[in-house]
């Protein structure tokens, strides 16, 4: 090892550390009492309290974090699964067929990239409202299961026009038909940009907070994020080291997720889709 790939490993070091800070911080934080978090720089506590994941847990109200949690996967779960989904059935039609007026719906699709939240935050809410899905998880699962995102879409194409034309043919010369292709053929060379979709979106929608304030008002329907806003409201005095507990366990599964999916996520792009 040479002089300069060795200060290339320390600078790298170094620098995932820095990135890594805030997230040590925060472990040992949930350790400490009040007067520590808010009085001392020092990383390890000086007065250890044990119970803070305990009691966060247990919540303050009559429904525990395991509820919320519960509600956030009821959520987010099929949120996803419905996105990769119907994006990639919209990205397939896009990619691998012509039809009339094929580039004024996709210039429209790319258009709504650019529409700001702000915009169609009204108007969606009224929509929902009138079809009675406020209060419910339906604002999230149904516009999903209807063609996803634009920016998914978006990725799939491009990822869909990379992969060789010649294995559909090659399909439809043995008799396969244009879902039989999708399914077997198409569906496991995407596999790395199924991935990133996948990640992607259950990270969005697991941490959002805007749009779950918006069309969730019962308590007993809160999601994590829901409910550690809540938390702050509920008592006179903030514990915090509950607070930071459950912030730290609300991180674990979008943490776990991307460590257990960066494998076929990087063998993916690696191999650009294709295995030999």
């Amino acid at each position: 090892m040479t002089w300069l790939q060795l200060l290339y490993y320390v600078f790298l070091t170094g620098l995932g550390l820095v990135m890594v800070y805030p997230l040590i911080w925060l472990l040992f934080a949930s350790f400490k009492p009040n007067a520590e978090i808010f009085g001392s720089i020092d990383l390890f506590p000086k007065e250890v309290v044990w119970d803070s994941f305990r009691k966060g847990w247990e919540g303050s109200g009559q429904y525990t974090f395991g509820t919320f949690f519960l509600n956030t996967f009821i959520l987010v779960i099929p949120t996803v699964v419905f996105t990769v989904a119907s994006s990639l059935l919209v990205a397939y039609g896009f990619a691998r067929f012509t039809f009339p007026l094929k580039k004024l719906f996709f210039a429209l699709m790319i258009s709504t990239l650019f529409l700001p939240a702000a915009v169609t935050m009204i108007p969606r809410f009224m929509l929902f409202g009138q079809l009675g899905w406020l209060n419910s998880y339906y604002p999230f699962i149904v516009p999903a299961l209807c063609g996803g995102g634009p920016f998914f879409i978006f990725l799939l194409i491009q990822f869909l026009r990379g992969l060789p034309k010649e294995l559909d043919e090659s399909a439809q010369m043995d008799g396969g038909h244009s879902f039989t292709i999708l399914i077997r053929i198409l569906l496991p060379l995407s596999k790395a940009a199924l991935f990133s979709a996948g990640i992607f979106q259950f990270i969005w929608t697991w941490n959002d907070f805007f749009g779950q304030l918006i069309y969730i008002n019962s308590v007993k329907k809160f999601t994590i994020s829901l409910a550690l806003r809540m938390s702050l409201d509920v008592a006179a005095s903030v514990e915090w080291n509950r607070i930071l507990a459950m912030a730290l366990a609300a991180m674990m599964p979008s943490v776990l997720l991307y460590f257990f999916a960066q494998k076929y996520f990087v063998e993916g792009i690696a191999t650009t889709g294709l295995k030999g």
